[in-house]
């Protein structure tokens, strides 16, 4: 059943829902009512009323100077009551910097959230030579980041099947490499070797590497990733990254337990 139109006014709260996801995945700069409204799927009346009322409730805020949108002082009151229970970087955070130490490059912690998954830390290596893929705050649909490959390739078989029939214009909108039966492929090696490798899917010559990090009951909830250059992820180094991040991810799943 379709509960956004079996419920009186659910669809004007999915709507609202998706505009605060755009909004708050836009980072420090902010989103301009059109760039909501083009990504929303929404006309621009409709995606200003929302914004507007949303304002109006301090769950988002405009720049004057810009007239951009951006996360409001209500969200940040709803996500510390929230973080009790669902955020870990406080236990995750010296994981993240050690890897990016061990590694030199820059290392992340991303959360699923449906799906998606959205990064929540972000620790920067020490060589000067950077991918900025990804950043706090920034979205990406399961199978797309590493990070994303890492969680959908441990999920039971069932909701992967699932998720690809939700999804099938991943290809369309991320390239013919998402398409199901190579994404499946990637699953499996996936699979096989511990960790995710996006091999400059989503930014040509940006390479970034994942791992699964599971909750209490087994089930993967985070990922920990690596983004770099593409040359710094050759056969020569990329066995011993791989080594780190899960042992990273292992040593972050033995915390998750412990809390």
């Amino acid at each position: 059943m379709d509960t956004t139109r079996a419920v009186p006014g659910a669809q004007a709260v999915a709507r609202a829902a998706a505009l605060l996801r755009l909004v708050t995945s836009a980072g420090d700069e902010g989103a301009s009512v059109a760039e909501l409204s083009r990504r929303a799927e929404l006309t621009r009346p409709t995606t200003h009323r929302l914004l507007s009322a949303l304002r109006s409730e301090g769950l988002v805020d405009q720049d004057e100077a810009t007239g951009r949108w951006m996360p409001g002082p209500e969200l940040f009151l709803m996500g510390s009551v929230a973080a009790s229970r669902y955020d870990i970087t406080a236990v995750a955070r010296d994981i993240v910097r050690s890897l990016a130490v061990r590694t030199e490059e820059s290392a992340f912690l991303s959360v699923r959230r449906g799906d998606e998954t959205v990064c929540l830390l972000r620790e920067e290596g020490s060589f000067p030579i950077r991918s900025f893929v990804l950043s706090e705050g920034v979205r990406f649909p399961l199978g797309v980041a590493s990070a994303g490959l890492a969680i959908l390739a441990f999920l039971p078989r069932h909701d992967v099947d699932a998720y690809l029939e939700r999804h099938p214009e991943l290809p369309e909108r991320w390239g013919g490499a998402h398409g199901e039966r190579r994404l499946r492929q990637r699953l499996a090696e996936t699979q096989s070797h511990g960790y995710a490798l996006n091999a400059g899917l989503i930014v040509e010559g940006s390479y970034g590497l994942g791992a699964a990090v599971f909750d209490r009951q087994g089930h993967p909830q985070w990922a920990l990733s690596l983004t770099g250059v593409e040359f710094r992820f050759g056969p020569d180094r990329l066995p011993e990254l791989g080594r780190i991040l899960l042992a990273h991810a292992h040593q972050l799943t033995t915390r998750v337990a412990a809390r």
